[in-house]
């Protein structure tokens, strides 16, 4: 079977990883100053969610429990990271429309910083272990998934 075919472990790693994703952008809303404008914030980080679940979780699915585990994991953490970038940039964006910075690079480094801020503000206990579990649920279910319906 190709990779490029949709099948069910994709389709469940993208939906179990587009929830996780919207769960943890919910629990992260408190940690941010009171008039802090999200926009698209939830609907940005679910679609990344479901982009890494396929493209990742999904495609990896069938090698075992162990490799499973490892695989959630691995989705979550991608997530969290890409999300992270993402965010920053658009922060970078919004800034950078209002003249902030003399030049490409500093608007680059400025969206990584930003970025960096977000991954320490987010940072607690409740959200890592949501994150971790979270991650792990989805490897085990797209594994499961897999053996049941491929």
């Amino acid at each position: 079977m190709s990779n490029t075919v949709p099948d069910s472990a994709r389709l469940v790693a993208a939906l179990f990883l587009g929830a996780l994703a919207f769960v943890l952008s919910d629990m992260i809303k408190p940690l941010f100053e009171e008039d802090f404008h999200f926009g698209y914030f939830n609907y940005v980080n679910v679609f990344i969610g479901l982009f890494v679940g396929w493209t990742m979780v999904g495609r990896r699915a069938g090698r075992g429990i162990t490799a499973a585990v490892n695989n959630g994991v691995t989705g979550m953490v991608s997530l969290i990271f890409l999300s992270l970038f993402v965010q920053g940039v658009n922060e970078m964006l919004r800034l950078a429309m209002r003249n902030r910075y003399d030049n490409a690079f500093e608007a680059l480094f400025a969206a990584l910083e930003i970025g960096m801020g977000y991954f320490l503000l987010m940072s607690t206990v409740p959200i890592w272990g949501v994150a971790i579990a979270g991650g792990v649920v989805a490897g085990l279910i797209t594994e499961v998934v897999w053996f049941r319906w491929r």
